[in-house]
């Protein structure tokens, strides 16, 4: 999808979810006001920018379809057709973030913005997923849940439970910052277990143990935990 036609379809979202969810047209709005003066040209080449576009105005047409359904049991429905970690952002994290307010979203999309925002970790959060996906366990990730929610991955196994996890390769000695605030935000955002993962890059096999850690925590971690692992 082109800039332009971006631009368009967050108007058209507008006027219909200011209808049916005014949550996710005051979010949808927000979003509006700092694009709209952007040139498309201009839009266009902000790649991490577009990124995030396309993936709240799939997250909006997947919402407004759910909330069109008139009966829970037609929600219901919709909801089981998802995996596990789909139906968890679908039905919980994400109409949350529409109705709570959000610290950090001001700030990320100003950093977005900038092209402060690099992904450095891309290709290694795709390993991790790709692994999960070939052991059948399910996985999510989204610009919302990492820039606001402290959680680059979301991931199920054979419990369905699907668990938040940050995962990252610094050093110890800044570690201890980052994990603290880690768990402050996911008690913000009301999620309920967390894990937050610490690799170390020089170690061969680190994406099978991230990995077998993630999936074990996903069926095992209770309720109220926040483990924080380094490898």
């Amino acid at each position: 999808m082109q800039a332009k036609d971006i631009k368009k379809q967050l108007r058209l979202l507008i006027e219909e979810a200011s209808v049916i969810d005014p949550g996710l047209a005051k979010r949808l709005e927000e979003i509006n006001r700092w694009v709209k003066d952007v040139k498309p040209g201009s839009l266009t080449s902000k790649k991490f920018v577009l990124f995030f576009l396309q993936q709240i105005i799939k997250d909006a047409l997947i919402w407004l379809d759910i909330q069109a359904l008139t009966s829970p049991q037609a929600q219901q429905e919709y909801y089981e057709r998802m995996t596990p970690t789909e139906y968890y952002w679908y039905s919980y994290l994400f109409p949350k973030w529409l109705n709570q307010a959000d610290p950090k979203f001001s700030i990320w999309k100003q950093k977005l913005m900038a092209g402060e925002y690099h992904q450095a970790d891309i290709n290694v959060l795709r390993l991790i997923a790709s692994d999960i996906i070939h052991r059948e366990g399910t996985f999510w990730q989204c610009y919302i849940a990492d820039f606001s929610m402290a959680t680059d991955i979301i991931v199920s196994n054979r419990e369905k439970q699907p668990l938040c996890i940050q995962i990252t390769s610094l050093s110890d000695e800044f570690s201890q910052e980052k994990s603290d605030n880690w768990e402050n935000t996911l008690l913000l955002w009301g999620i309920d277990r967390g894990l937050f993962l610490s690799y170390n890059p020089h170690i061969t096999d680190f994406v099978n143990q991230v990995v077998n850690i993630s999936l074990y925590n996903s069926d095992r971690l209770q309720t109220g935990i926040y483990l924080k692992f380094n490898l």
